[in-house]
């Protein structure tokens, strides 16, 4: 069974994750997108890869393994050099494992010896990373791999982590701590998670609730101006502005009206009438 789901959007979310895994400066993510790529010849997507936007910068491609796979290492190069093939790649790659925990590592094949010395094929230990208590990527990296009694101490960490990101990014955080206990403890109900890590008195908060609101606004706003500028696309540069500074629940009603508006002037007096 595949595990990369949950790095997947780590890894997406918190890209500076993947280079502070490898000791590196997070940074260096700004200069990469992380995606899945299609081999056509095997028929299947990688796991992920971060794709440089500069030229000249590595391909990094990833792995996530949470069970013993003698073949993994033969099928990673394989895609890699498929990869490279198909794009005709000229520059440095690196291609990186993540175990689990080393006791899964079957070992790296012996003919891959060469990429071994020189960088070109790495394996991590998820369960040996830093334990850096300011880094909310690594602290998820860590809950997935952690002890069930040290599990209470790495949410609270993530939830102060959490509280330091700009609110832009709060919400993502926090709906990945979300998925990373779903997945560390899939048997247990929502609800009795939420009573364990005491994700119900956090999402009580004032500060859950702003950050629950702006990404509700937010999606709320980009689906309003879809719909507007169907009905009225010669209006485009007046929807931006009109939306922005509409409340959630004006644009939650507009999406109830929206297609009775027979006109642009039937949205000015709905509008208008906000303000009565």
């Amino acid at each position: 069974m595949r595990t990369d789901r949950l790095f997947y959007k780590v890894f997406q979310t918190l890209p500076g994750t993947f280079f502070e895994l490898l000791e590196e400066n997070s940074q260096l993510a700004q200069n990469y997108n992380f995606k899945a790529v299609e081999l056509k010849e095997l028929a299947k997507r990688t796991d992920g890869v971060f794709l440089p936007k500069r030229d000249g910068d590595p391909i990094y491609f990833v792995e996530v393994q949470f069970q013993k796979d003698e073949d993994l290492y033969y099928r990673l190069m394989q895609e890699v050099f498929v990869y490279l093939g198909q794009n005709r790649w000229r520059h440095g790659w690196q291609a990186v494992v993540f175990w689990a925990k080393r006791s899964l590592d079957t070992g790296i094949p012996r003919c891959y010896d060469a990429e071994v010395q020189t960088g070109y094929l790495r394996s991590i230990y998820l369960d040996e990373t830093p334990d850096t208590s300011d880094s909310i990527g690594l602290g998820l990296v860590r809950l997935v791999v952690e002890p069930q009694a040290n599990v209470q101490h790495r949410v609270k960490q993530l939830e102060r982590c959490a509280r330091a990101l700009p609110v832009a990014q709060q919400r993502n955080a926090i709906e990945l701590i979300e998925q990373a206990l779903v997945y560390k403890f899939p048997e247990r109900p929502w609800r009795e998670l939420e009573a364990m890590f005491g994700l119900t008195e956090w999402k009580q908060t004032r500060f859950y609730q702003e950050v629950n609101a702006e990404g509700r606004i937010t999606e709320a706003q980009i689906l309003v101006m879809r719909l507007l500028k169907k009905r009225f696309p010669e209006k485009t540069e007046e929807i931006n502005n009109v939306v922005q500074g509409l409340s959630l629940s004006n644009l939650e009603g507009l999406t109830d009206i929206i297609f009775e508006l027979k006109s642009w002037e039937d949205f000015l007096s709905w509008l208008s009438q906000l303000d009565q």
